[in-house]
């Protein structure tokens, strides 16, 4: 899953709204409310986020897996699987 954590700590430090990137970035309501909540955001949302915020990818969001299956092992004890789709 992809998360934005780290967008929200970049704005911070670059004391950049969200209102400034809804009012004077062309930003809409629409990206942010699907970035606050991990969802799908093009290629072009994260460009236009780099440019703006004049930083990385790296900056803005992350890789964290998806740990949803839960498989008895040899041991009885449980482990968690990442989720494939």
């Amino acid at each position: 899953m992809i998360v934005y954590d780290r967008l929200w700590e970049t704005m911070k430090k670059k004391n950049i709204s969200q209102y400034y990137l809804i009012k004077y970035c062309n930003v809409s309501s629409g990206q942010i409310n699907r970035i606050k909540n991990n969802n799908y955001v093009s290629t072009h949302t994260i460009d236009m986020l780099c440019r703006i915020l004049d930083c990385q990818v790296w900056d803005i969001m992350e890789y964290k897996p998806d740990f949803i299956e839960v498989k008895e092992t040899e041991d009885d004890s449980e482990q968690e699987l990442p989720h494939n789709d």
